[in-house]
């Protein structure tokens, strides 16, 4: 029998409950997050900062929403915008999709520019340069292609720019899943997860990087960190966005503005190789917050802590208060702070993505190779390379 005169196990029960405090300090977060930013009721005459935007998006392929995101950003309440669109290749099958558009909204100014000069791997941020230099205004709002807004987009995102120390406004982002479980999981873990580390982040140490579903800035802001060139070999552009802000002085704003993005149908082979991809790349730009995720994992802990348990009490207490305080900070990050429904339906899969989540986290550590777009890329110092031509 396992006696708690043992140190070990003491230490592993005292452990066991890291995650469960911060769990309830991220409750504490999404609630402090949702009473700052009460979304706003309609726009009054006093809110005169709407400065002409450019929308940059750079798409690659299509999925199964793509025409309604796009369209959403030709609806915006907004008075004056553009939306500037890049591909790789004129053979992309987002081409056709931008045409329609362009039909469809003759009102709006629409338009697509094939190809771009090469700065680094990440031709998502090769695309974003050209555009950047296609843009005729000032005030910039990257998205990526499978991102829906609603018609306020524009004025939320937008209005805290008008504090010229503000560099960068992103969003949250809420899941639009197929009928897989792949693409539930994903959604679920976002919402649940890794959102609750992101309000984390932002009441302990404040905002100091971007999410890639929706970014506003400046062409300024962006020549003062050395623009789109100077992270086009970088995977993860979002995160040097906001790191470069406000290593410069500026702030990042959390904006109340919450967009959707869609979560395919995907095969067990892609779910694992896109969640490796990610927890790697937090893991290269943030080495020391990722390792300690590991005590913010309650699935883990609270299996340990009730198999060295010397009592049943204490080991049901485990598993009871893990699972409560677990769900219930899905629920007031994802549900009630984020609204996914996707999360809101599929609450029972959170202890499945914890498992999961573990076991990604663990394997993050193996090598610094991810896949992206069916090439494999060594990652060193936040740069990508190809590991073959």
């Amino acid at each position: 029998m396992i006696h708690l005169h043992h140190g070990w196990v003491v230490a592993v029960l005292v452990v066991a409950t890291f995650p469960l405090i911060y769990y309830l300090l991220a409750i504490f977060a999404a609630l402090a997050f949702s009473r700052r930013t009460k979304a706003p009721g309609p726009p009054t005459p006093a809110q005169t900062f709407q400065p002409p935007v450019s929308i940059l998006k750079p798409v690659h392929g299509v999925d199964f929403g793509s025409y309604e995101n796009y369209a959403s950003f030709c609806t915006q309440d907004y008075p004056e915008y553009e939306i500037l669109f890049a591909v790789n290749e004129e053979s992309d099958p987002a081409v056709p999709v931008v045409k329609r558009l362009i039909v469809d909204y003759p009102q709006r100014h629409i338009a697509l520019v094939i190809g771009a000069e090469h700065f680094g791997a990440n031709q998502k941020v090769n695309n974003l340069a050209r555009l950047t230099r296609e843009a005729r205004h000032e005030i910039l709002a990257l998205s990526d292609g499978d991102v829906r807004v609603g018609p306020q987009y524009l004025r939320n995102v937008v209005a805290p720019l008008q504090d010229d120390n503000v560099g960068a406004v992103t969003s949250f982002y809420r899941g639009i899943a197929q009928n897989n479980l792949y693409a539930e999981l994903e959604a679920v873990g976002a919402s649940s997860d890794f959102f609750a580390g992101v309000l984390m982040a932002a009441w302990t140490e404040g905002v100091k990087f971007a999410l890639g579903a929706s970014v506003a800035t400046t062409k300024t802001w962006m020549q003062k960190i050395g623009g789109f060139e100077s992270i086009a070999a970088f995977l993860a552009d979002d995160y040097e966005i906001g790191r470069r802000v406000t290593d410069s002085g500026g702030r990042v704003v959390l904006s109340h503005e919450t967009v959707t993005t869609m979560y395919p149908a995907q095969t067990l082979l892609s779910f694992w190789q896109h969640q490796l991809r990610w927890a790697r790349t937090v893991r290269l730009c943030r080495p020391a917050s990722y390792a300690a995720l590991l005590f913010t994992q309650g699935l883990p802990w609270a299996i340990a802590a009730a198999l060295l348990a010397p009592a049943r009490w204490l080991t049901v207490s485990y598993l009871l208060v893990y699972l409560l305080l677990r769900l219930a900070t899905a629920w007031f990050v994802g549900v009630s702070t984020i609204r996914d429904e996707v999360l809101r339906d599929r609450l029972w899969l959170v202890p499945l993505w914890d498992a999961i989540h573990f076991v990604v986290w663990a394997a993050s550590f193996v090598s610094n190779r991810v896949v992206w777009g069916n090439v494999e890329y060594m990652i060193d110092r936040g740069r990508m390379k190809p590991v073959a031509p």
